[in-house]
């Protein structure tokens, strides 16, 4: 592992810095979080399949000494991952059908969604994407004009996604680039991209992205991805302060998540804190049934209830909307008692 600068210091690197200095290794995580390995039911295979990464900014937010901390939970790789759960699979939205060129998924009308990356900065347990192929599908220099291209002749898109991975892994030089040649697609409406690094290393938030977001010439969207309120420190405060100013649209999907987030209190304060820093509630996913992420599902009869709960407790506009994704469908599928 690179030599680690004390908290201090470390958040005065910039953010490939502070990329670099990622936790790798259980042992390091757990020697930072002041956890002994061996009292805890982790798995060095399932951290061999898919490996750790967490960057300090949120290893920072996690609470020393306890094993059952929410944001812990959520990176630590454990044996329960090598359990074969029913219905689970490598591919289980149907990314790879959606498929139209490298790089380049169409899924719903109006909308088409770019593999930009398979990197992320963290590497949540949960992740749907965690057996994706990368190598075969992501979008690279060489393909990208020609991904334009196809978006230039098709006048029903309306809305970019830019996806990974996490988009924000790509320099400032290559947004720039990409965002640019979109401004250039007039029938192009909007720019949506999905990242989870304001909330895990919010350093990446530089002015210069922020001033190619308030520039793209097209309605720009940034979906967060913030799933415990615990997540939310002054760091992340402060960057989202930034884009707020900046009249950037900001959303937040959450994964309802069993023994991390499948309270309503724990929910309605997430919603709370999201909307004072500007950003709307928006969706909460039913767990993505990928291989290896079986013990966080959560029913959907559980599910419906949590969110009865969290309308009866808080205005409409923070009671996310419950979703879950079908593969082939035309839409995520909303989901009511």
């Amino acid at each position: 592992m690179p030599r680690r600068h004390p908290d201090s210091l470390h958040f005065n690197l910039n953010w490939q810095q502070q990329l670099s200095e990622a936790f790798t290794t259980i042992e390091d995580l757990c020697a930072y979080l002041e956890l002994s390995p061996e009292t805890l039911p982790i798995s060095l295979e399932a951290a061999k399949n898919f490996p750790l990464r967490v960057p300090l900014s949120f290893a920072a937010s996690i609470a020393k000494g306890n094993p059952d901390d929410p944001l812990l939970r959520q990176v630590l790789p454990l044996r329960d991952e090598l359990v074969d759960y029913p219905g689970y699979s490598v591919n289980p939205v149907g990314d790879i059908e959606a498929a139209v060129q490298t790089g380049m998924l169409h899924k719903y009308k109006g909308r088409v969604l770019l593999i930009n990356t398979g990197s992320c900065a963290i590497n949540c347990r949960y992740c749907f994407r965690r057996n994706f192929p990368y190598n075969e599908m992501q979008l690279g220099k060489q393909q990208e004009s020609l991904v334009i291209q196809q978006i230039q002749s098709d006048p029903t898109i309306t809305e970019v996604i830019l996806s990974g991975g996490d988009p924000l892994l790509l320099s400032d030089a290559r947004l720039g680039q990409l965002v640019n040649q979109l401004k250039t697609v007039e029938h192009v409406k909007r720019i949506r991209i999905h990242s989870r690094l304001p909330i895990v290393l919010p350093a990446r938030v530089t002015d210069e992205l922020i001033k190619i977001l308030a520039n793209s010439g097209k309605q720009t969207i940034l979906v967060v991805h913030c799933n415990h309120a615990n997540e939310i420190n002054e760091r992340v405060i402060d960057t989202f302060n930034l884009l707020k100013n900046k009249g950037i649209t900001l959303l937040n999907q959450s994964v309802l998540l069993k023994g991390i987030n499948d309270n309503a209190t724990i929910l309605c304060e997430l919603s709370e804190r999201l909307f004072n820093i500007g950003i709307l509630p928006y969706y909460l996913h039913l767990l993505d049934k990928a291989t290896g992420t079986g013990h966080f599902e959560v029913s959907e009869e559980k599910a419906i209830a949590l969110v009865e709960e969290i309308r009866n407790r808080l205005p409409g506009y923070l009671v996310p909307k419950l979703v879950k994704e079908i593969a082939g469908a035309e839409a995520k599928q909303t989901i009511s008692g």
